[in-house]
Formats: structure tokens, C-alpha cells, sequence
């Protein structure tokens, strides 16, 4: 019960933000999470926050023999959690006939930026850049009398599509378990932002009190940058210890195996 996904693999391959807070969260219920990057990819400004307790390693997925040891370990995965437009994977020659033939009971779940059918369904997208396409950036700027389209000062729809995402994958594995049917999520930012419009708006304006000790993990973490104090999970789960059994560490810094 304190570590309900050991056991489980998930091939990682996401990019900032909201697939790794996924994977991340994954990993901290005792997924062993395997990320996988391009070799000349880096994130610096958030790779110390979202490699918590995975592996990493390196691979060129253009190149035929790469592509065939991905299949080699999609073969033993459980879950693929991928973060690439539509059509993206087909363009590596990993369409999704190739990889329930690599892992028959493969359950995925896929993000993008504006969702899966319809016109923008191909088009690139980061948190900021939707939240300025659905309306949100523009009640930032008329609920602070501003001048110009304001975000939210956080990546709000990142994270949150992020432990949507996580979800997916815990409900797509008890079903598997239970019943034996793979499942597939498609997840989208536009989505997210749907769901938080949708709630409508507030003119109550709470006050975030101010940080305090309680906030950190007690423990030091040693990462690759040094040693390091972590905010606690911004969640609990009855019984369940959230942790991870790796430090961050940078990209790469494993090779591309189990």
C-alpha cells in the first residue's frame, strides 16, 4: 500500500511541464520512470523540480538502431506517457500499430496544447500561449485593470493537466488489472483550461501565507547541482508514502535501459 505502482515501468517522453510533473508524481508512487531525451535537449529552469526520482538517458530516435531498442523497452513497459503533437511518432516510424505490436496492453497517455480533433489539433502550444487563446490571460488583464493580456503568475494549466495526466494512468492500470482492457488518455492544455473557464470567477482574493519550514521536506537531497532542500508533494494520500527513491539529476545522466 506505501508504494502501490512498484513494479511498474513508464518510458517517459515529455518535455516541460506538465508531462514530467506527471511522470514525476508517477515515480514518487514507486514507478521506476525511465525519460528520454533527444541528445542535444535541456530544460535548465526546471530540471532540478521534474527529474525527481527518475531515470534519464539520452537517445536519437531518428536513428533505426535507437528505434529499435526503444521497442525493445517499450516491449517490458507498462505505460508511455508522450507529450508530441498528432502524428508526431508516426513521422519516427512509432505509429500505434507499431507500439501495441512492441507491447500488446500498452496503455498511453498523451498530452498536447490545443486537444486532439478540430482545426488547431496540430498546432504547437505551451501553458502561457493558451491561456492567452481561451480567454484566461484576458480576465487576468481586466480583473487587475491592466493594459495588455496577463497570465496566471503561475504555469496553472501545466500542472494541473499534469496530475490529470497521472490520473489517467493510475485509473488506465487498475483497469487493466481488473478487467484486462488497455486504455488510452488523450489529455490537451486547451482541455484543462476548458475545465478551469468553466468554474467561472471569483471576487474573493485569499492571501498565500507566507512559506514556513513545514513547507520543506525534511530531508537533504543530494542532486546533480548540489545539495538541496524540496517542497513537500502539494498533495497527500491516505497510507500511501510519496517519495522518491532517486535525487534529480541531470539529463542523460543514465544509460537507455531498465
Amino acid at each position: 500500500m506505501e508504494r502501490p505502482l512498484a513494479g511498474a515501468r513508464v518510458l517517459d517522453l515529455t518535455r516541460v511541464l506538465a508531462g514530467p510533473v506527471a511522470t514525476r508524481f508517477l515515480a514518487m508512487l514507486g514507478a521506476e520512470v525511465l525519460r528520454i531525451d533527444p541528445p542535444d535537449w535541456d530544460e535548465p529552469g526546471v530540471v532540478p523540480d521534474v527529474l525527481l526520482g527518475k531515470r534519464t538517458a539520452r537517445s536519437d530516435l531518428r536513428d533505426s538502431t535507437n528505434r529499435e531498442r526503444f521497442l525493445e523497452l517499450l516491449a517490458s513497459a507498462d505505460v508511455l506517457v508522450h507529450g508530441y503533437r498528432p502524428g508526431a511518432l508516426d513521422h519516427l516510424g512509432l505509429g500505434p500499430e507499431v507500439r501495441l505490436a512492441a507491447r500488446p496492453g500498452l496503455i498511453e497517455v498523451a498530452l498536447d496544447a490545443y486537444g486532439w480533433t478540430g482545426p488547431w489539433a496540430g498546432r504547437r502550444g505551451f501553458d502561457s500561449l493558451v491561456q492567452m487563446s481561451t480567454g484566461i490571460a484576458d480576465a487576468g488583464m481586466r480583473g487587475l485593470g491592466r493594459d495588455k493580456p496577463t497570465p496566471l503568475p503561475v504555469q496553472a494549466l501545466d500542472h494541473a493537466t499534469g496530475y490529470l495526466m497521472a490520473f489517467a494512468a493510475l485509473r488506465a492500470l487498475r483497469e487493466r488489472r481488473v478487467t484486462g482492457r488497455r486504455a488510452r488518455a488523450e489529455l490537451s492544455l486547451a482541455r484543462t483550461a476548458a475545465l478551469l473557464t468553466g468554474r467561472g470567477t471569483s471576487d474573493v482574493m485569499e492571501e498565500i501565507r507566507p512559506e514556513d519550514d513545514a513547507d520543506s521536506a525534511p530531508e537533504i537531497e543530494h542532486t546533480s547541482w548540489g545539495r538541496a532542500r524540496r517542497l513537500k508533494p502539494p498533495l497527500a494520500m491516505g497510507g500511501v508514502e510519496l517519495r522518491a527513491d532517486r535525487p534529480a539529476r541531470a539529463l542523460g545522466s543514465d544509460s537507455f535501459q531498465w
